[in-house]
């Protein structure tokens, strides 16, 4: 069985596949520090929690974008699951061509997440992921990456609010019945909901503008994306599990 591992700003999603089937997911808090004992017994008990037989993971892949939890994170899993984890970075073969003046600026997020749209759904594509940022990534019919924009994620944008503005509360994030708000939490909710609708078609728009290729698809991931993705048109596919599925499909590649 393998493990596979987003870390990302916010969380460590974590996911155990058996072959093509996601048996099971959970999350961890990504800025809790921790040591390399305590990933490893928190992994031991996710996994026992979900009834799964811990010796059974034979492979483990992680893609990160936070250097600074690896070398814990990486000897908890080396030492309570007896398997060396591969580690998305350069070097690791994906099947994209990378266009970057400096490709390995490139997140091992954003690679996962193309890899996962390419492979299962085609290109021409666009993929957006609403995480702690959102990033949009062209991929080409060849599977080359040709561009990404990045953006503040809504709920990043959310929180530069609560902490620099004294008199905005702390609310739920979701998209409320109507733009003309009539209080103080309908009118943030609005502001970031439906300005990331906002931004969200215009970006994608103006990428199938620029690229002038027919038949290019949108695919979306991420924790808030199923909000915006439910609101607008312009995005075809919403898949929860893409990153996760594309460390799966990245480890098939590389495995001996």
């Amino acid at each position: 069985m393998l493990l596979a591992i987003d870390a990302g700003n916010t969380n460590i999603t974590i996911a155990v596949f058996e072959k093509e089937k996601m048996v099971a997911s959970f999350r961890l808090t990504t800025k809790i520090p921790r040591t390399s004992d305590e990933y490893g017994l928190l992994m031991l008990d996710l996994l026992a929690h979900n009834k799964i037989d811990a010796t059974k993971i034979d492979s483990v892949v992680i893609a990160s974008v936070v250097p600074n939890i690896m070398h814990s994170l990486n000897n908890g899993i080396t030492h309570y699951l007896k398997t060396k984890p591969l580690i998305l970075g350069p070097g690791t073969k994906t099947g994209i061509k990378l266009t970057s003046a400096n490709p390995h600026e490139i997140g091992a997020d954003r690679i996962a997440d193309v890899v996962g749209a390419y492979e299962i759904y085609g290109g021409p594509l666009i993929v957006v992921d609403f995480g702690t940022a959102t990033t949009y990534d062209f991929v080409t019919a060849d599977g080359t990456f040709a561009t990404g924009i990045t953006c503040p994620g809504i709920r990043t944008a959310a929180q530069a609010l609560w902490q620099n503005a004294a008199q905005i509360p702390e609310i739920e994030i979701k998209k409320p019945t109507s733009i003309m708000a009539k209080d103080t939490v309908t009118s943030i909710q609005a502001g970031l909901v439906y300005g990331c609708i906002g931004q969200t078609e215009y970006i994608i728009d103006k990428i199938k503008e620029e690229a002038g290729i027919p038949g290019i698809k949108t695919v979306a991931t991420g924790g808030l994306g199923k909000i915006i993705a439910d609101a607008t048109n312009k995005i075809d596919i919403y898949d929860s599990g893409l990153t996760l599925h594309g460390l799966r499909l990245i480890y098939n590649k590389n495995k001996k």
